[in-house]
């Protein structure tokens, strides 16, 4: 048998207050019953923790010992039931964000620091990624939500549109289309390509985009960062299509970039959560800090508008 956290929490308001009496009027309970709490403790533990007269109550030596474990575990107990209403109430634990690397460099900063400052002890860990692993994550429960692109239909997720951003064609200086405002697909095409691998989403939209007007855009090169194709575009070796939340990840070389059109490319960016799934409370206020970021019409980069 062990000691309960009753019989300790009794036994130290005892010791500490010296005084059964003062001891029963600080825990709201009777002197009896208080009586009885230290008095089992004390047959549990087969050792004498206090020496008693009419008028004052001594520690025995192992009564201070006593005294100094119980005040340990009532005091770990009181702290360990603070941190759980902390987490119950979205003030404490750990938020997890799966997102694709444009989103978790551009547009996810201000509204993580928004959020830090209404909640200091709640960590955001972000899951930065392609489109397919991001939402594996969602699914497996790795992630609490995911903001990336729509993909494949699932009747796994539910989605919640956030943002567009449109796609634009990125430039060499001083290539002959960056004299244009804008720059149809068609055009684009007819110059040599620098693509981002299959993986990623960008891909899948710029190829769905050159099919769309009938137009054939074998890469001349493929990169899996937008970093690189960034830097091959910047020393001229060919031309690329970006949506707007990708382009400050493509480095500090020189580059053009001009709308593009003829169609219009808008790339939609969705929270992706686990239906019939509730959130835990903390992710819950993350994404209110998020709508509140809409709400109030935060602005965003040239290229991107809220959904």
């Amino acid at each position: 048998m062990e000691a309960s956290l009753r019989q300790l929490a009794a036994y130290a308001a005892v010791a500490r207050a010296a005084s059964f009496t003062a001891a029963a009027a600080e825990l709201h309970v009777s002197q009896s019953s208080l009586s009885r709490a230290v008095a089992d403790l004390e047959r549990l533990l087969g050792a004498q923790l206090l020496e008693r007269d009419t008028r004052n109550v001594q520690l025995t030596a192992a009564g201070a010992e006593a005294l100094r474990v119980a005040d340990q575990i009532v005091n770990a107990h009181r702290a360990g039931m603070k941190e759980l209403e902390r987490f119950l109430l979205g003030e404490s634990g750990t938020v997890a964000v799966a997102t694709l690397p444009s989103v978790a460099a551009v547009l996810l900063p201000q509204v993580i620091s928004a959020f830090r400052k209404q909640r200091p002890q709640v960590t955001v860990r972000i899951m930065d990624g392609m489109e397919r692993s991001v939402l594996g994550r969602v699914l497996s429960g790795d992630a609490d939500f995911a903001i990336t692109t729509v993909g494949e239909p699932s009747d796994q997720l539910e989605h919640r549109p956030l943002v567009r951003d449109r796609f634009v064609a990125v430039l060499p200086e001083g290539h002959p289309l960056a004299d244009r405002e804008e720059v149809p697909w068609e055009h684009l095409a007819r110059h040599p390509f620098l693509a981002v691998g299959r993986d990623s989403s960008v891909r899948r939209l710029t190829d769905a985009a050159f099919a769309q007007v009938d137009a054939h855009a074998a890469p001349a090169a493929e990169a899996g960062s937008v970093a690189t194709v960034g830097g091959l575009v910047a020393a001229g070796l060919g031309v690329s299509a970006m949506p707007a939340l990708v382009l400050p990840l493509m480095g500090t070389g020189p580059v053009v970039c001009r709308p593009l059109v003829e169609p219009v490319v808008d790339r939609r960016l969705d929270i992706a959560l686990r239906a019939r799934r509730p959130l835990p409370l903390a992710a819950r206020r993350f994404l209110e800090t998020l709508e509140e970021s809409r709400e109030q019409g935060r602005d965003l980069p040239p290229g991107i508008s809220w959904a």
